[in-house]
């Protein structure tokens, strides 16, 4: 029988295994396939009943890396061109690597004073490098979901103490529906955020004054008119789909003639901050309530990573704390403790990574990758202006480009859209007049996502390609562009279809 007691002495051969299929890995990752389909037939191998006598710390190790290097989709490589996926930079990857080894507790600080310091000091890092003043309150989560999830709890507090209620003793019984404002832009997580809130999904009032979804200012201002009284206003920074930002600024200048909680979701356009030729693009950001973005996008940490900022530190606080638990710190503790600031009670030392890779590259090194992200981008566009049979369909903002593939001359529009329905389309839930799709093209070769979109094109079909990965050994044309760094995420074409 294997029992844990008795393969203690085996933790460093385990380990070691890791190591040595790390390297010859991650050193493949760039000319593998996105996925091996014939490598399904691997996952038979994880199932089966749950065995009474174990097979071993070495045994269960080798069976679990040698399915997983072989079937796990390779979606922290070059050729996945699907959604908006990082990666890890090597000093991530390490710190990474860290947090398990330590397995600290990081929500309190009588259980991890080290995972407390470290998350105090990477929050005010990250508020130096977006540029959000320093007295915001933050903490870190595990995602941008969790992040907007965060941010709208602490909105929902404001706006029922507006009422005379403290919603999170009294619950939301007797209170009108919370108004909650934003441009056809906004994500999905965030209509997430309100249904876990109790605030409902679909409450959410869309502004916005075309089928692209660009906000229409004059509608929200009616709104808030109309509203005469407390209301929240999401701004986006950075669509996934076209990468085009909300005017932050003028919805920040809506917010304080209204009296309204302005959030802004980021999840990877929060970085233009650290940019001073992009800086444009979240210009009023520092004016919003609240601010949530993902790190385990751009700033290219490992899954999972998240961070929330809140105007109102203490706020955090009055929507999080005060469990009235014996066994947790009470009033008079005086230490900080981020169980109390988020939605997470047990939560790993996720600082770890991010101290890494800030203490590694510094502003600068963030800065250069950004840039180098923007600068591909439009060399993508300008290939795409230059070639006849490709047509561009919006301006660069960021790091994704809208193109379209138009052989009509010999196939005409019908046999266009034919050529580019992929067989197997998955729908997702998006917002009116879109349709999300994605597909594995050819044998693994490369994933894409496709993308409808009422607006650009005309009702045609389009391509979408941009990301924010960097790993690049340089030298590729428009998939890469040189990073100095053999193990950095390499910018990956997410492709979407829109309509």
């Amino acid at each position: 029988m294997a029992d844990p007691l008795h393969e203690r002495d085996l933790v460093r051969p385990a380990l070691d295994l890791v190591a040595k299929a790390a390297g010859p890995y991650l050193e493949a990752l760039p000319e593998l396939p996105v996925r091996n389909p014939a490598a399904d037939a691997l996952f038979d191998r994880l199932g089966g009943p749950l065995p009474e006598r174990g097979d071993g710390t070495l045994a269960s190790v080798e069976e679990l890396l040698d399915v997983g290097t072989r079937a796990a989709m390779q979606s922290s490589g070059p050729r996945f061109f699907h959604f908006i996926v990082g990666g890890a930079t090597p000093a991530a990857q390490a710190g990474d690597w860290i947090t398990a080894l330590l397995d600290q507790a990081g929500g309190l600080w009588a259980a991890s004073p080290l995972a407390t310091e470290a998350e105090t000091v990477v929050l005010g890092w990250l508020k130096d490098l977006f540029g959000l003043p320093d007295a915001y309150g933050g903490v870190l989560t595990p995602s941008a979901t969790f992040a907007n999830l965060t941010a709208l709890t602490c909105a929902r507090h404001w706006w029922a103490a507006q009422h005379g209620v403290d919603v999170s003793a009294d619950g939301l019984a007797g209170l009108p529906t919370m108004p909650v404002l934003a441009s056809g832009y906004v994500h999905p997580s965030n209509r997430k955020a309100l249904q876990i809130l109790g605030c409902g999904r679909d409450t959410l009032r869309v502004c916005a004054r075309d089928d692209v979804g660009r906000v229409d200012i004059d509608a929200m201002e009616r709104a808030l008119i109309e509203i005469d009284g407390p209301a929240v206003l999401i701004a986006a920074a950075g669509e996934v789909d076209t990468g085009d930002f909300d005017p932050i600024e003028a919805l920040a200048d809506l917010a304080r003639r209204y009296g309204a909680w302005l959030h802004v979701d980021g999840a990877f356009g929060l970085f233009a901050g650290v940019s001073p030729r992009l800086r444009h693009l979240v210009r009023g950001v520092e004016r919003a309530h609240s601010v949530a973005a993902d790190g385990h996008k751009w700033l290219n940490v490992p899954y999972e990573s998240g961070f929330a900022f809140v105007r109102d530190a203490e706020l955090m606080g009055r929507a999080f704390g005060a469990w009235n638990a014996p066994y947790l710190p009470g009033v008079g503790d005086t230490h900080l403790n981020y169980a109390s600031l988020g939605p997470e009670s047990s939560r790993r030392a996720r600082a770890l990574p991010i101290w890494a890779t800030l203490r590694a590259y510094g502003r600068s090194g963030y800065r250069s990758m950004i840039e180098r992200h923007h600068d591909l981008a439009n060399h993508l566009a300008a290939l795409v202006e230059q070639a006849p049979e490709l047509e561009l369909l919006a301006p660069v903002r960021l790091c994704v480009v809208c193109l379209r593939y138009r052989p009509e001359a010999a196939l005409g529009e019908a046999g266009l859209d034919e050529l580019k329905s992929p067989a197997g389309r998955r729908t997702e839930r998006g917002r009116p007049g879109v349709r999300r799709y994605h597909r594995v093209r050819g044998p693994g070769r490369a994933a894409s996502g496709d993308r409808e979109l009422a607006d650009h094109g005309g009702g045609r079909r389009t391509v979408r390609a941009g990301g924010p990965g960097d790993r690049c050994p340089g030298g590729r044309g428009p998939r890469c562009g040189h990073t100095g760094g053999r193990r950095h995420r390499r910018p990956r074409m997410n492709l979407r279809r829109t309509a």
